[in-house]
Protein backbone atom coordinates (compact mmCIF):
# COMPACT_ATOMS: atom_id res chain seq x y z
CA UNK A 1 0.00 0.00 0.00
CA UNK A 2 3.03 2.71 0.85
CA UNK A 3 4.25 1.74 -2.88
CA UNK A 4 0.89 2.79 -4.27
CA UNK A 5 0.63 5.97 -2.18
CA UNK A 6 3.97 7.12 -3.59
CA UNK A 7 3.00 6.46 -7.44
CA UNK A 8 -0.34 8.38 -6.84
CA UNK A 9 1.70 10.95 -5.31
CA UNK A 10 4.25 11.49 -8.12
CA UNK A 11 0.97 11.25 -10.57
CA UNK A 12 -0.53 13.92 -9.08
CA UNK A 13 2.26 15.77 -8.49
CA UNK A 14 2.72 16.44 -12.26
CA UNK A 15 -0.56 16.61 -13.24
CA UNK A 16 -1.39 13.44 -13.79
CA UNK A 17 -4.32 11.71 -12.40
CA UNK A 18 -4.29 7.51 -11.50
CA UNK A 19 -6.57 5.27 -13.58
CA UNK A 20 -9.90 4.20 -11.25
CA UNK A 21 -10.86 0.89 -10.77
CA UNK A 22 -14.24 0.06 -11.65
CA UNK A 23 -14.56 -2.62 -9.30
CA UNK A 24 -14.60 -1.10 -5.55
CA UNK A 25 -17.96 -2.35 -4.94
CA UNK A 26 -17.04 -5.53 -5.31
CA UNK A 27 -13.87 -5.19 -3.58
CA UNK A 28 -15.60 -3.84 -0.77
CA UNK A 29 -17.72 -7.05 -0.27
CA UNK A 30 -15.09 -8.84 -0.60
CA UNK A 31 -13.38 -7.00 2.52
CA UNK A 32 -16.13 -7.53 4.11
CA UNK A 33 -15.97 -3.36 5.03
CA UNK A 34 -15.92 -0.72 4.07
CA UNK A 35 -12.50 1.83 4.75
CA UNK A 36 -13.24 5.30 4.95
CA UNK A 37 -11.21 8.89 5.12
CA UNK A 38 -11.93 10.94 7.71
CA UNK A 39 -10.28 13.86 9.93
CA UNK A 40 -7.59 13.32 12.80
CA UNK A 41 -10.51 14.73 14.85
CA UNK A 42 -12.93 16.91 14.26
CA UNK A 43 -15.83 17.24 16.58
CA UNK A 44 -19.06 16.84 15.52
CA UNK A 45 -17.73 15.79 11.97
CA UNK A 46 -15.60 13.10 12.85
CA UNK A 47 -14.01 12.12 15.84
CA UNK A 48 -13.11 9.38 18.09
CA UNK A 49 -14.58 9.27 21.42
CA UNK A 50 -13.44 8.06 24.98
CA UNK A 51 -13.88 4.68 24.11
CA UNK A 52 -12.30 4.82 20.12
CA UNK A 53 -15.84 4.55 18.12
CA UNK A 54 -15.62 7.26 15.42
CA UNK A 55 -18.94 9.44 15.61
CA UNK A 56 -19.91 12.55 13.62
CA UNK A 57 -21.95 13.71 10.53
CA UNK A 58 -18.91 12.58 7.98
CA UNK A 59 -18.72 9.14 9.69
CA UNK A 60 -22.44 8.31 9.51
CA UNK A 61 -22.37 9.24 6.04
CA UNK A 62 -19.64 6.71 5.96
CA UNK A 63 -21.85 4.33 7.90
CA UNK A 64 -24.77 5.15 5.72
CA UNK A 65 -22.96 3.07 2.80
CA UNK A 66 -22.19 0.56 5.07
CA UNK A 67 -25.72 -0.07 6.06
CA UNK A 68 -26.21 0.18 2.43
CA UNK A 69 -23.84 -2.75 0.82
CA UNK A 70 -23.95 -4.99 3.95
CA UNK A 71 -27.23 -4.11 5.83
CA UNK A 72 -24.82 -3.54 8.95
CA UNK A 73 -23.83 -0.05 9.36
CA UNK A 74 -21.01 -1.12 11.65
CA UNK A 75 -18.73 -2.83 8.75
CA UNK A 76 -16.95 0.47 8.58
CA UNK A 77 -13.33 1.34 9.42
CA UNK A 78 -11.59 4.41 9.84
CA UNK A 79 -8.75 6.15 8.35
CA UNK A 80 -7.74 9.36 10.20
CA UNK A 81 -5.75 11.72 7.56
CA UNK A 82 -4.94 14.85 7.56
CA UNK A 83 -5.68 17.60 4.53
CA UNK A 84 -2.57 17.43 2.95
CA UNK A 85 -2.43 13.38 2.42
CA UNK A 86 -6.33 12.78 2.27
CA UNK A 87 -6.81 12.93 -1.52
CA UNK A 88 -3.24 10.90 -2.21
CA UNK A 89 -4.91 8.06 0.12
CA UNK A 90 -8.40 7.81 -1.61
CA UNK A 91 -6.71 8.03 -5.47
CA UNK A 92 -3.95 5.29 -4.40
CA UNK A 93 -6.96 3.06 -3.02
CA UNK A 94 -5.76 3.09 0.22
CA UNK A 95 -9.83 4.40 1.19
CA UNK A 96 -12.43 3.19 -0.72
CA UNK A 97 -14.25 7.14 0.13
CA UNK A 98 -13.29 10.27 1.69
CA UNK A 99 -16.03 11.56 3.92
CA UNK A 100 -13.61 14.28 5.42
CA UNK A 101 -15.12 17.70 5.61
CA UNK A 102 -14.03 18.47 2.03
CA UNK A 103 -14.97 21.18 -0.06
CA UNK A 104 -16.20 20.93 -3.68
CA UNK A 105 -14.14 22.83 -5.80
CA UNK A 106 -13.69 22.35 -9.93
CA UNK A 107 -9.88 21.83 -9.69
CA UNK A 108 -10.30 19.10 -7.12
CA UNK A 109 -13.04 17.42 -9.32
CA UNK A 110 -11.06 17.35 -12.05
CA UNK A 111 -7.70 17.59 -12.28
CA UNK A 112 -7.11 14.97 -9.37
CA UNK A 113 -9.15 12.54 -10.77
CA UNK A 114 -12.17 11.99 -8.08
CA UNK A 115 -15.76 12.67 -8.12
CA UNK A 116 -17.65 14.41 -5.39
CA UNK A 117 -21.09 12.77 -4.97
CA UNK A 118 -23.18 15.09 -2.73
CA UNK A 119 -22.96 17.90 0.17
CA UNK A 120 -23.51 16.86 3.34
CA UNK A 121 -22.56 20.30 5.05
CA UNK A 122 -23.04 23.68 3.17
CA UNK A 123 -20.21 25.68 5.15
CA UNK A 124 -18.62 28.89 4.64
CA UNK A 125 -15.19 30.38 6.26
CA UNK A 126 -14.51 32.62 8.96
CA UNK A 127 -12.17 33.63 11.45
CA UNK A 128 -11.84 33.53 15.04
CA UNK A 129 -9.66 35.78 17.71
CA UNK A 130 -10.03 36.32 20.86
CA UNK A 131 -12.13 38.97 22.31
CA UNK A 132 -9.14 41.14 24.27
CA UNK A 133 -8.02 41.89 20.89
CA UNK A 134 -10.87 44.71 20.58
CA UNK A 135 -11.54 43.61 17.05
CA UNK A 136 -15.38 43.45 15.50
CA UNK A 137 -14.44 42.77 11.77
CA UNK A 138 -12.11 40.78 9.74
CA UNK A 139 -11.80 43.97 7.56
CA UNK A 140 -9.82 45.43 10.66
CA UNK A 141 -6.78 42.19 10.83
CA UNK A 142 -4.42 44.05 8.81
CA UNK A 143 -0.83 42.87 9.93
CA UNK A 144 -2.49 40.05 12.06
CA UNK A 145 -0.63 36.54 12.08
CA UNK A 146 -2.78 33.85 11.45
CA UNK A 147 -2.93 30.26 12.09
CA UNK A 148 -4.37 27.79 9.00
CA UNK A 149 -4.01 24.70 8.08
CA UNK A 150 -1.87 23.86 4.89
CA UNK A 151 -3.15 22.20 2.01
CA UNK A 152 -6.59 23.37 1.79
CA UNK A 153 -8.71 26.09 0.41
CA UNK A 154 -8.95 27.67 3.63
CA UNK A 155 -5.32 28.62 2.79
CA UNK A 156 -6.14 30.00 -0.63
CA UNK A 157 -9.32 32.07 0.39
CA UNK A 158 -7.63 33.42 3.16
CA UNK A 159 -4.31 34.90 0.91
CA UNK A 160 -7.16 36.06 -1.75
CA UNK A 161 -9.64 37.85 1.26
CA UNK A 162 -6.55 39.78 2.41
CA UNK A 163 -5.52 40.30 -0.97
CA UNK A 164 -8.85 41.67 -1.88
CA UNK A 165 -8.90 43.99 1.07
CA UNK A 166 -5.27 45.23 0.62
CA UNK A 167 -4.31 44.05 3.45
CA UNK A 168 -1.44 42.60 4.87
CA UNK A 169 -1.22 38.75 7.10
CA UNK A 170 1.47 36.56 8.19
CA UNK A 171 0.65 32.70 7.55
CA UNK A 172 1.17 30.59 10.88
CA UNK A 173 1.24 27.08 8.55
CA UNK A 174 0.46 23.62 10.30
CA UNK A 175 -0.27 20.19 8.92
CA UNK A 176 -2.86 19.06 11.28
CA UNK A 177 -5.94 20.46 12.64
CA UNK A 178 -4.69 19.73 16.36
CA UNK A 179 -1.72 21.33 15.72
CA UNK A 180 -3.12 24.50 13.98
CA UNK A 181 -5.48 24.68 17.34
CA UNK A 182 -2.57 24.21 19.75
CA UNK A 183 -0.53 26.75 18.03
CA UNK A 184 -3.81 29.42 18.34
CA UNK A 185 -4.34 28.44 21.41
CA UNK A 186 -1.04 29.01 22.64
CA UNK A 187 -0.82 32.42 21.62
CA UNK A 188 1.43 31.81 18.88
CA UNK A 189 -1.19 33.66 16.62
CA UNK A 190 -3.40 36.06 16.49
CA UNK A 191 -6.54 34.65 14.47
CA UNK A 192 -7.71 31.14 13.82
CA UNK A 193 -9.41 30.59 10.48
CA UNK A 194 -11.14 27.68 8.72
CA UNK A 195 -14.64 26.37 7.78
CA UNK A 196 -16.87 27.91 10.17
CA UNK A 197 -18.25 25.14 11.45
CA UNK A 198 -14.80 23.87 11.95
CA UNK A 199 -14.45 27.26 14.24
CA UNK A 200 -17.59 26.16 16.56
CA UNK A 201 -16.06 22.63 16.73
CA UNK A 202 -12.36 23.26 17.22
CA UNK A 203 -13.70 26.37 19.91
CA UNK A 204 -14.86 23.57 22.67
CA UNK A 205 -11.17 22.35 22.58
CA UNK A 206 -9.45 25.46 23.73
CA UNK A 207 -8.66 26.25 27.24
CA UNK A 208 -11.02 29.10 27.42
CA UNK A 209 -13.82 28.67 24.92
CA UNK A 210 -15.70 31.69 26.50
CA UNK A 211 -12.35 33.98 25.61
CA UNK A 212 -13.09 33.50 21.73
CA UNK A 213 -15.40 34.54 19.45
CA UNK A 214 -16.20 34.23 15.34
CA UNK A 215 -16.06 37.29 13.66
CA UNK A 216 -19.13 38.24 11.45
CA UNK A 217 -17.78 38.11 8.36
CA UNK A 218 -17.94 34.81 6.00
CA UNK A 219 -15.25 35.05 2.95
CA UNK A 220 -16.21 32.21 1.30
CA UNK A 221 -18.65 28.70 -0.44
CA UNK A 222 -17.82 25.83 1.47
CA UNK A 223 -20.07 23.04 0.46
CA UNK A 224 -18.16 19.96 1.91
CA UNK A 225 -19.12 16.24 0.63
CA UNK A 226 -18.15 12.42 0.24
CA UNK A 227 -15.30 12.16 -2.84
CA UNK A 228 -14.98 8.82 -4.43
CA UNK A 229 -12.12 8.27 -7.66
CA UNK A 230 -13.01 9.52 -11.13
CA UNK A 231 -14.65 6.42 -12.82
CA UNK A 232 -15.79 4.38 -10.48
CA UNK A 233 -19.55 5.26 -11.59
CA UNK A 234 -21.40 2.11 -9.61
CA UNK A 235 -19.58 2.97 -6.61
CA UNK A 236 -20.33 6.33 -6.85
CA UNK A 237 -23.98 5.66 -7.17
CA UNK A 238 -24.27 3.64 -4.04
CA UNK A 239 -22.29 6.49 -1.99
CA UNK A 240 -24.56 9.02 -3.93
CA UNK A 241 -27.49 7.39 -2.97
CA UNK A 242 -27.02 6.40 0.56
CA UNK A 243 -26.51 10.75 1.27
CA UNK A 244 -29.62 11.49 -0.63
CA UNK A 245 -31.69 8.76 1.04
CA UNK A 246 -31.10 10.04 4.63
CA UNK A 247 -32.53 13.75 2.96
CA UNK A 248 -34.80 12.21 1.24
CA UNK A 249 -36.32 10.17 4.51
CA UNK A 250 -36.61 13.72 6.56
CA UNK A 251 -38.60 15.42 3.46
CA UNK A 252 -40.92 12.37 3.73
CA UNK A 253 -40.92 12.30 7.47
CA UNK A 254 -39.28 8.60 7.90
CA UNK A 255 -36.41 8.27 10.86
CA UNK A 256 -34.79 5.82 12.83
CA UNK A 257 -38.20 5.82 14.99
CA UNK A 258 -40.80 5.16 13.20
CA UNK A 259 -38.97 3.81 9.80
CA UNK A 260 -40.25 0.15 11.12
CA UNK A 261 -44.57 1.04 11.35
CA UNK A 262 -44.02 3.14 8.14
CA UNK A 263 -42.57 -0.22 6.34
CA UNK A 264 -45.75 -2.24 6.70
CA UNK A 265 -48.10 0.63 6.70
CA UNK A 266 -46.96 3.43 4.23
CA UNK A 267 -49.32 3.56 1.08
CA UNK A 268 -47.66 6.53 -0.39
CA UNK A 269 -45.67 4.83 -3.79
CA UNK A 270 -43.17 7.50 -3.22
CA UNK A 271 -42.25 6.52 0.46
CA UNK A 272 -42.93 2.52 -0.54
CA UNK A 273 -40.19 2.75 -2.91
CA UNK A 274 -37.84 4.43 -0.84
CA UNK A 275 -38.68 1.69 2.21
CA UNK A 276 -38.15 -1.27 -0.28
CA UNK A 277 -41.96 -2.72 -0.51
CA UNK A 278 -42.24 -1.29 -3.97
CA UNK A 279 -40.32 -0.92 -6.71
CA UNK A 280 -36.59 -2.36 -7.47
CA UNK A 281 -34.54 0.63 -6.41
CA UNK A 282 -31.62 -1.72 -4.96
CA UNK A 283 -30.95 -3.62 -8.07
CA UNK A 284 -30.08 -1.25 -10.29
CA UNK A 285 -27.76 0.13 -7.40
CA UNK A 286 -26.31 -3.65 -7.29
CA UNK A 287 -27.94 -3.95 -3.62
CA UNK A 288 -30.44 -5.33 -1.75
CA UNK A 289 -34.18 -3.57 -1.67
CA UNK A 290 -33.69 -3.03 2.20
CA UNK A 291 -31.31 -0.32 1.39
CA UNK A 292 -32.48 2.42 2.16
CA UNK A 293 -34.63 0.91 5.15
CA UNK A 294 -31.62 -0.19 6.32
CA UNK A 295 -29.93 3.58 6.49
CA UNK A 296 -32.85 4.53 8.39
CA UNK A 297 -33.35 2.61 10.41
CA UNK A 298 -29.25 2.11 11.15
CA UNK A 299 -28.19 5.37 10.88
CA UNK A 300 -31.50 8.04 10.52
CA UNK A 301 -32.21 10.53 8.61
CA UNK A 302 -30.19 13.57 7.21
CA UNK A 303 -32.26 15.72 10.29
CA UNK A 304 -31.27 13.26 12.96
CA UNK A 305 -27.46 13.09 11.81
CA UNK A 306 -27.48 16.77 12.13
CA UNK A 307 -29.39 17.05 15.78
CA UNK A 308 -27.11 14.11 17.30
CA UNK A 309 -23.66 15.49 16.46
CA UNK A 310 -23.74 19.35 15.30
CA UNK A 311 -27.06 20.82 16.13
CA UNK A 312 -28.04 23.35 18.97
CA UNK A 313 -28.07 21.39 21.60
CA UNK A 314 -24.76 19.94 21.09
CA UNK A 315 -21.57 21.35 22.37
CA UNK A 316 -20.58 22.54 18.42
CA UNK A 317 -24.49 23.88 18.18
CA UNK A 318 -25.05 24.90 15.20
CA UNK A 319 -28.11 26.29 13.77
CA UNK A 320 -29.44 24.35 10.27
CA UNK A 321 -29.02 27.65 7.99
CA UNK A 322 -28.23 26.29 4.85
CA UNK A 323 -28.17 23.09 5.87
CA UNK A 324 -32.13 22.86 6.48
CA UNK A 325 -34.40 20.86 3.79
CA UNK A 326 -35.45 23.22 1.26
CA UNK A 327 -39.06 23.21 2.59
CA UNK A 328 -37.65 25.12 5.04
CA UNK A 329 -35.73 27.78 3.20
CA UNK A 330 -32.40 25.72 3.23
CA UNK A 331 -30.43 24.36 0.27
CA UNK A 332 -31.13 20.58 0.85
CA UNK A 333 -33.02 19.24 -2.00
CA UNK A 334 -32.94 15.29 -2.57
CA UNK A 335 -33.22 13.91 -6.19
CA UNK A 336 -36.38 11.37 -6.32
CA UNK A 337 -35.96 8.32 -5.67
CA UNK A 338 -38.25 6.04 -8.63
Amino acid sequence: MQYKMLVAAAALAVGFALPASSATIDDVKAKGHVQCGVSQGLPGFSNPDQAGNWTGIDVDVCRAVAAAVFGDANKVKFTPLSAKERFTALQSGEVDVLSRNTTWTLTRDTALGLDFVGVNFYDGQGFMIRKDMGIDSATKLDGASVCVNIGTTTELNMADYFRANNMKYEPVVFEKADEVVAAYDAGRCDVYTTDRSGLAAQRVKLKDPSAHFVLPETISKEPLGPVVRHGDNQWGDVVRWSLITMIEAEEMGLNSGNVDDMRKTATNPAVKRVLGTEGDMGKVLGLGNDWSYNIIKQVGNYGEVYAKHVGPNTPIGLARGPNELWTNGGLMYPMPVR
